[in-house]
């Protein structure tokens, strides 16, 4: 599974897991079922772009980021989103140099007839053929899977890893999604700024990481987090950065260590605010 389908995945569990509702409960009040979840939500297969919007508004979280992530993961998956690097072509075996064959003077064309007529219909042919093949895939792709069976007990395990990549200090200045950190994390406190955004610390115990992430922002604003190490610090970038959310890369944290975010305002005569909180030990 590629990095991109794994952090949207990560995202999506983070969400089902925030709502508190089983596979059965989350298809009662979705338009998919519940083995279709069970596939969204361990990566088998890439979820429909609606999926994504259901599950967003079941969990009462703006879906503008997590349709981002959608987009760039149905790019990987379908293809679309692959460039040939530059040194591709040096990379390859070059032929073997042949004997130089006496050069012969092209033939001028018939008068009257059309050249490559053959290979132009060939080319018509597989056009098309891929034009098909590609609506096909859209097709299965974006419409819901509502036949599949609705009792599918969920597998034993994943035929790939969705473990945590990273740990303490090896997780610091990363970015938490990406390594599979987002999965159920704890919410260690939520923080309401004078300008009406929202900064929340979050805290992953198989990571051995804390990161911040805020919501309900201005461009401009930034926001910083610290374990008593390094600081990261993300800043608000564009509208869509602002409509949804953002988040900072990881500082390490364990039990006990004191967590501690600032926000700052876009605007100059807004004055810079901080929260901490203490990661509670493992119960």
């Amino acid at each position: 599974m590629t990095a991109e389908r794994a952090r949207l995945t990560a995202v999506l569990r983070e969400l089902r897991a925030r709502t508190g509702l089983s596979l059965a409960a989350l298809s009662a009040r979705t338009a998919y079922s519940k083995s279709s979840w069970e596939r969204y939500l361990n990566g088998k297969s890439l979820p429909p772009r609606q999926a994504v919007r259901e599950l967003c508004r079941v969990a009462n979280e703006p879906d503008g980021r997590l349709l981002a992530l959608w987009e760039i993961a149905e790019a990987d998956w379908s293809g679309r989103a692959a460039v040939p690097a530059p040194a591709a072509a040096e990379s390859r075996p070059r032929p073997q140099p042949r004997e130089p064959q006496p050069q012969v003077p092209p033939r001028p064309p018939e008068s009257g007839r059309p050249r490559g007529r053959g290979g132009r219909l060939l080319l018509a042919l597989a056009s098309a053929y891929t034009v098909i093949g590609v609506v096909v895939t859209l097709a299965v792709l974006l419409l819901p899977d509502r036949e599949a069976a609705e009792d599918e007990p969920l597998p034993a395990s994943a035929p790939y890893s969705l473990a945590p990549q990273c740990h303490g200090a090896a997780c610091e200045g990363l970015d938490p999604m990406r390594l599979v950190c987002g999965i159920g994390p704890d919410t260690l406190t939520t923080y309401r700024t004078a300008t009406g955004a929202h900064v929340e610390l979050r805290y992953s115990e198989k990571c051995g990481a804390s990161w911040a992430r805020t919501w309900g922002t201005r461009i401009g604003d930034q926001v910083e987090i610290t374990a008593g190490g390094p600081t990261h610090e993300v800043r608000v970038e564009n509208r869509a950065d602002a409509e949804t959310y953002v988040f900072t890369e990881m500082a390490a944290a364990r039990p006990g260590s004191t967590v501690r975010a600032c926000f700052r305002p876009a605007s100059a005569e807004g004055e810079r605010e901080c929260v901490e909180a203490r990661v509670r030990a493992a119960p």
